[in-house]
């Protein structure tokens, strides 16, 4: 299982290189413009390739941080709600499968391995301790993944899927805190 596990995150890695390459390649080739990008715009959409980013890669390609959250209704919910505020910070996905998240003030909050399917529907965590215990592992509906929005849905009861609430992210130049 150790082979697979390690096969498999190999795999991941070298495709990961290879698609950041090609962004940077997009990127670099890009004619300078200092309007942002419309939110609309997905990675794979504006690779101008045959070459679209996976969900891994789109995800790992940046750091996030929470900006918004919004309820079952479209309700702008405050970043201190209870039902939220676990979720609030800083989050670094890294193309070899590790994440570490960090609160707003830059304090630890979590670090372990994360997946995405492959269809971008499901973000999985697998938090663990200092010593490489896994503590936890959480699913996460991805709601939207693009360049510019990172939205995964959160359900305070999981016996109630009528409500939910929508933890936005967005692009940060924030550098990763030194633990």
């Amino acid at each position: 299982m150790t082979n697979h596990i390690a096969s498999r995150t190999l795999t991941r890695l070298a495709t990961s290189i290879a698609a950041l390459a090609a962004l940077g390649a997009v990127v670099a080739c890009s004619p300078a413009t200092t309007s942002a990008p419309t939110p609309s715009t997905s990675v794979s959409a504006s690779a101008e390739s045959s070459t679209a980013a996976t969900p891994s890669e789109v995800l790992a390609a940046t750091p996030w941080e929470t900006t918004s959250a919004t309820d079952q209704d479209g309700n702008q919910v405050a970043l201190t709600d209870e039902n939220v505020a676990m979720y609030v910070g800083w989050a670094y996905f890294k193309a070899d499968g590790t994440f570490a998240m960090y609160n707003l003030d830059d304090s630890p909050k979590m670090r372990g391995d994360w997946t995405v399917t492959a269809d971008g529907s499901t973000r999985t965590i697998v938090s663990k301790d200092e010593k490489g215990e896994v503590k936890f592992t959480r699913d996460s509906k991805i709601v939207t993944l693009t360049a510019e929005e990172f939205t995964y849905r959160v359900f305070p009861d999981a016996n109630n899927a009528a409500v939910y609430f929508d933890i936005i992210h967005t692009p940060t130049n924030h550098a990763e805190p030194i633990r």
